[in-house]
């Protein structure tokens, strides 16, 4: 009889019902692959990561974002306090609304995902659409999903006070109980509040977030619930804007702390509640469901550059905007997965069924003048003289895929052999958010394959190969293009990817190869976004993590690629790489228990992004930049109660260094010191 691959998910050190930590301790030994369930990465035909809340609290990060850039593959392309978190994975963008939670879409913050209530944040580099479903803004270039905290074994009480330069004071509180005869009960909650001045000079970020987690975990029950409020207001958040693609250079960035577009502001609140239960029919057979709500609201005074752009000096036409949105949200899924042997060869068979729908709208109110600005010595915003109206509904998305998956054991677990097919359907319905009046509709559908293999040939040591499609949901065209709000049509991604995985037992390192596909995005003439031909991009990952010595911690990572343009429009650009995707980037973290001194620890990070493109020409290139942060924590006892002091010097250098996507840029985060105590009760 052959054992079918399993994890061993009780341990001291991590939360009851997730994979055990690695050496170190600042990623887990495996995670959720969606439809396919947990798996260890040396059993996962992907490329995986799962950072835990320990790295997360020992870097100070304060949303998901400040995290994910430890992984070379990921880079944050709008900037800390920004009005969104949106990443490039593998040269592809990620908005902030493709980050799942618990599993499911669309419940996340629109804006950011608060670090606060985050046990585990779990990075699937490539296209996730067939083992996650389809997400609402169509990433391809990876997924992110977001592991709430649950209460542990053993009592907490856990007060944090936080100051951020320049002049940014907070609180976070956790508390967890557990209850019953065996721990079944659990209840945690997360609470936080931040004032003051962050990243940007005269500017103030106030931050309030309450979320409570509860659950039950019996013989063959689990259940789970999770209830988030997040509220954000902003005065003068971090700007961007374009780029003329024909000036004769590239203005240098200003200072990191400067706001080009002086008096913007934003208000965004979030309401999430979502449930999950998981019940053992058998010893073989588990069934689960999930299903969330989410409402969220956003209110902006949203500069723009239109129209044109900067030129190379730094001038540009300033417009004002007032640009409101809203979404409600609805995700679920619901499905099963069986275990049994045919002939000696074990089999994981997987079935399940997801489904999102997601009502948005907006209201844009331009400005009817405009002033001439400068980015190194900005005008006054205009003012909007038409009056603020309620957003209404722009459009309406519904998703629904069945899936079915069969992961095949062979020579002892040796062989892993998963095949599967999804069957995805998108309907996306656009109005005229003035008339109501429907004003295109698209109902597409697609039967996917994916295909995944992981062979042994020792214990420790995984080779893996995997190819998967996807259909994805057209763009939403945002602010800043004069097709607001138009759905630009759903279109089919692939992807190929190999590598090898080595457990060399106090260390893991990864090689990968992979290609992935998909339509290209670019900014028209008439100031439009649009797809034209397609953007491949070909690239190699190498990384490694764990403990290199005792007492000294590591993640190091780097991405080469090659985002190359197939078939462009203009048969002189064929081949040019796409604009705003870097072809090098290397991220680097170490922490380091000092010697003879107990209870201190010193860390730092180095992460290193090369030049990218402006334009499809190829024409003109941003210049590379990297950024070095410090740090240091103190555990001691205070009246015998543990209290954890921490300091970290993020950009240590102050370097100033644009960010960009192809399409905006801005620039990245300043010189910024962060330093916090938590004292447990």
């Amino acid at each position: 009889m052959i054992t079918l691959p399993t994890l061993n998910v009780t341990t001291d050190a991590a939360p009851a019902a997730l994979p055990p930590l690695y050496a170190g301790g600042q990623v887990a030994q495996g995670g959720s692959l969606g439809l396919l369930g947990a798996r260890s990465v040396l059993d996962s035909p992907f490329s995986t990561t799962s950072y835990t809340s320990e790295l997360i609290e020992n870097q100070q990060g304060r949303t998901a974002a400040d995290t994910l850039i430890n992984d070379s593959s990921v880079r944050l392309t709008t900037g800390s306090n920004g009005f969104d978190d949106t990443f490039s994975i593998r040269g592809f963008q990620v908005g902030s609304q493709d980050v799942g939670l618990n599993g499911l879409y669309g419940l996340i913050s629109s804006n950011r995902a608060q670090a606060a209530y985050i046990e585990r944040i779990e990075l699937l580099r490539g296209p996730g659409a067939f083992i996650n479903g389809i997400s609402p803004g169509g990433s391809i270039g990876g997924g992110i999903n977001i592991i709430t905290k649950r209460a542990g074994d053993q009592p907490l009480t856990r007060l944090t006070p936080t100051f951020m330069s320049d002049g940014n004071f907070g609180i976070q509180a956790d508390v967890a109980r557990r209850y019953g005869a065996n721990n079944e009960w659990g209840v945690r909650f997360n609470g936080l509040y931040r004032d003051g001045e962050a990243s940007i000079d005269d500017g103030n970020l106030r931050s309030g977030l309450a979320a409570l987690g509860l659950d039950y975990r019996g013989d063959r029950l689990r259940w789970s619930v999770d209830g988030i409020f997040q509220r954000d207001d902003t005065k003068n958040f971090r700007p961007q804007l374009t780029l003329l693609p024909t000036i004769a250079y590239i203005p240098s960035p200003p200072d990191a702390r400067s706001n080009w577009y002086p008096g913007t502001s934003l208000r965004q609140q979030d309401s999430t509640i979502a449930t999950r239960v998981e019940y053992d029919v058998t010893d073989s057979v588990t069934a689960y469901a999930a299903i969330g709500y989410r409402d969220g609201w956003n209110e902006q005074t949203f500069p723009d550059s239109r129209p044109g752009g900067a030129n190379a000096l730094g001038n540009f036409p300033l417009t004002n905007s007032y640009y409101d949105s809203y979404s409600e949200t609805v995700s679920g899924t619901v499905g099963a997965n069986v275990r049994f042997n045919t002939l000696g060869i074990g089999h994981t068979l997987n079935i399940g069924y997801s489904g999102l729908r997601q009502e948005a709208g907006n209201a844009y109110i331009p400005s009817s003048t405009g002033y001439p600005s400068n980015i190194y010595n900005p005008a006054p915003l205009p003012p909007i003289t038409a009056p603020r109206t309620d957003p209404r509904r722009a459009s309406l998305t519904e998703f629904s895929s069945l899936a079915v998956a069969d992961t095949l054991s062979f020579l002892n677990d040796r062989v892993l052999l998963t095949g599967g097919v999804r069957f995805q359907n998108v309907e996306v319905n656009s109005y005229n958010t003035a008339t109501q009046a429907r004003t295109s509709r698209y109902d597409a559908d697609a039967t996917t394959p994916l295909f995944g293999l992981v062979v042994k040939p020792w214990q420790n040591v995984s080779l893996y190969a995997n190819y998967a499609q996807g259909l994805t949901r057209g763009t939403i065209v945002g602010a800043g293009y004069d097709n607001t709000g138009e759905v630009l049509a759903p279109y089919k991604s692939e992807q190929y990817e190999a590598g090898v995985k080595v457990d060399w037992g106090r260390i893991t390192t990864v090689a990968s190869v992979f290609q992935i596909a998909r339509p290209n995005s670019i900014r028209t003439p008439e100031n439009n976004l649009a797809y034209d031909g397609e953007q491949r991009n070909r690239g190699v990952e190498l990384s490694a993590y764990g403990e290199v010595v005792p007492g000294l911690r590591a993640l190091a990572s780097a991405t080469f690629l090659k985002p190359e343009l197939t078939n462009p429009t203009n048969p002189a650009e064929r081949g040019n790489d796409a604009a705003g995707v870097p072809d090098k980037t290397f991220s680097g973290a170490l922490d380091w228990d000092v010697p003879g001194v107990t209870g201190l620890a010193l860390n730092s990070r180095l992460i290193y992004t090369s030049g990218a493109y402006l334009n499809t020409a190829n024409t003109l290139r941003f210049d590379s930049w990297t950024r070095v942060d410090f740090g240091a924590r103190y555990t001691t006892e205070i009246s015998n109660k543990p209290v954890t002091l921490r300091a970290n010097l993020e950009n240590a250098f102050g370097e100033n260094y644009w960010l960009t996507t192809g399409n905006f840029v801005t620039v990245g985060s300043p010189r910024t010191f962060i330093v916090s105590a938590s004292f447990d009760f």
